[in-house]
């Protein structure tokens, strides 16, 4: 993780821009693996833990009808969750993650292992669904790997 937080660093340093983060089922782990990394404020703006479904309404004003539609573990709320990460603080950036990492709490729909990504870079919002196999340790492990590594392709992409 270390490395990618570095590489991480670097691009969003390079282009003057502020990461903040909304999670779920990581329970801060994103958050903190970009700040084990020193210097980490000069790009690492803040984070949300938003484990319980008020919390993402009351911090990151995700409509809780959205919620109810769809369930805490979806696209739209995840892409909810993004939106507000970057509207409530100073960040240009965002990764969002919101899933079901076990070992309950699964169902058909959405098994043990499905994760939400929303990730906002600069005026892009996009999102994307991964399932990952193994216990909540490696569910979790996986997610935050995943997280980093695919916000630093978009930023890559972004230009």
């Amino acid at each position: 993780m270390a490395v990618l937080c570095g590489q991480l660093a670097g691009v969003l340093q390079n282009k003057r821009w502020l990461l903040a983060t909304a999670e779920s089922c990581t329970g801060g782990m994103i958050s903190a693996a970009c700040t084990d990394l020193t210097g980490s404020s000069a790009w690492f703006e803040r984070g949300f833990v938003t484990y319980s479904n008020e919390a993402k309404t009351e911090l990151l004003g995700v409509d809780a009808a959205l919620i109810r539609q769809h369930g805490a573990v979806s696209e739209e709320v995840a892409r909810a969750m993004a939106a507000g990460a970057v509207d409530r603080s100073r960040a240009q950036v965002s990764v969002a993650v919101t899933g079901v990492a076990g070992p309950t709490g699964g169902s058909a729909a959405k098994p043990v292992g499905t994760v939400w990504f929303g990730f906002k870079v600069g005026e892009q919002l996009s999102s994307e669904m991964r399932r990952f196999d193994g216990d909540r340790a490696a569910v979790r492990s996986a997610t935050v790997q995943h997280a980093l590594q695919r916000l630093l392709e978009l930023l890559h992409e972004a230009g």
